[in-house]
């Protein structure tokens, strides 16, 4: 019964992002009905889809971290574009040092991004388990100051990845038909979704964010769990970091990932994740990341202004979190309780004017044979 009662919970979150993605897909079809027609361009599928897909690889990572962190923490971390941009530093500053470029140069440089993002993640994490500062004001700092650390370790200049393995994890790699960083971020999404499938870090996390005080009575410390999603996020943080670097082909201190914190957390609320922690659902958000590329590239499609686009998603989120907010919850469980009343005791008419029908038809007396 309580699968059944968690399969079913899970269902209903997916039912908002799925219900804005069903929108957006009818709207781009009337707009135009080749919208889902795709082609193949020197041996890699291009159109639509493909280019949702490809366009969204930074944020859907970026939002597995970031729904873990809000889970745990509930709130956010809001200088996960400043990371990023840190991480992808010290990875092309590596590179470029490296002297000649070959795949375990690249491999190296990643991992040592990622351990830098580890540090980073640590920092926030320390801020926010240890020093009880809430994970927006804690990140806060990152989030004003980052920028200028990944300046200054690009030497104050816009360093160029004029290689052609950087090309490749950026576009394409020859007689692969699907862009590489779609290939990356499915790999990213598996291993997330073996270490949620084999490990207790699921439950941990939702006990954390629902009662914090209740999982420590029972010997978890939720310090350590909360220090762990802001490390997890750091991780992502830089993977999202590398993605994009070897996409552009030159490393933007200014620019790369800037405001996809934005995206992010309404990648998370239109996941049907709560923003006050809790219960989480990785499926959600990754669907609600999409969700939000194919809203951007619907909204350039009908020729809205880029700068009204911010502005639709900042109203966006306030609705949804209004929606997602305690007072809506508890109201939409009344109407929904009393619906199932109302049903239920339709269904008990039911069942009793058929057993009463039963009777009658049992109760007549047959003819008798001749």
């Amino acid at each position: 019964m309580s699968r059944v009662k968690a399969h079913f919970y899970r269902l209903t979150h997916l039912f908002l992002p799925l219900s804005v993605l069903v929108l957006l897909i009818i709207i781009n079809l009337i707009k135009g009905a080749d919208y889902f027609s795709i082609t193949m361009v020197n041996g890699a599928f291009y159109g639509n889809i493909p280019n949702i897909l490809f366009g969204a690889s930074e944020l859907v990572i970026l939002s597995i971290g970031m729904t873990l962190v809000t889970a745990a923490s509930r709130g956010q971390d809001i200088s996960i574009g400043e990371i990023g941009a840190i991480t992808s530093a010290i990875f092309v500053l590596y590179v470029l040092n490296a002297g000649e470029v070959t795949l375990w140069t690249i491999l190296v440089g990643f991992l040592i991004s990622c351990v830098a993002g580890l540090v980073i993640g640590a920092f926030n994490g320390t801020l926010v388990s240890v020093f009880k500062v809430q994970p927006m004001v804690a990140t806060l700092i990152l989030f004003l100051g980052g920028r200028s650390v990944a300046f200054m370790i690009d030497g104050k200049v816009s360093p160029i990845l004029a290689n052609e393995i950087s090309n490749q994890i950026g576009t394409v790699i020859p007689g692969v038909p699907i862009q590489t960083p779609i290939i990356l971020t499915a790999v990213f999404i598996a291993i997330v979704a073996v270490v949620l499938k084999t490990t207790n870090l699921r439950l941990y996390v939702e006990s954390v964010g629902i009662n914090p005080s209740a999982v420590r009575l029972n010997g978890i410390d939720p310090k350590k769990i909360i220090f762990l999603t802001f490390l997890i996020m750091g991780v992502c943080s830089a993977v999202a970091g590398f993605i994009a670097v070897n996409k552009a082909g030159r490393h933007d201190s200014v620019n790369l990932l800037k405001f996809i914190m934005m995206d992010a957390i309404l990648a998370v609320a239109l996941g049907g994740n709560s923003l006050g922690g809790g219960k989480f659902s990785i499926t959600g958000s990754i669907i609600g990341a999409y969700t939000i590329e194919m809203l951007n590239r619907t909204l350039l499609r009908l020729e809205v202004n880029p700068e009204a686009i911010k502005a639709f998603k900042a109203v966006f989120i306030i609705i949804l979190m209004v929606i997602a907010s305690p007072v809506v919850r508890v109201f939409v469980r009344k109407v929904l309780d009393k619906a199932k009343t109302i049903v239920a005791r339709y269904s008990e008419r039911q069942t009793d004017g058929l057993n009463n029908a039963g009777i009658s038809i049992t109760d007549t007396p047959g003819k008798k044979e001749e």
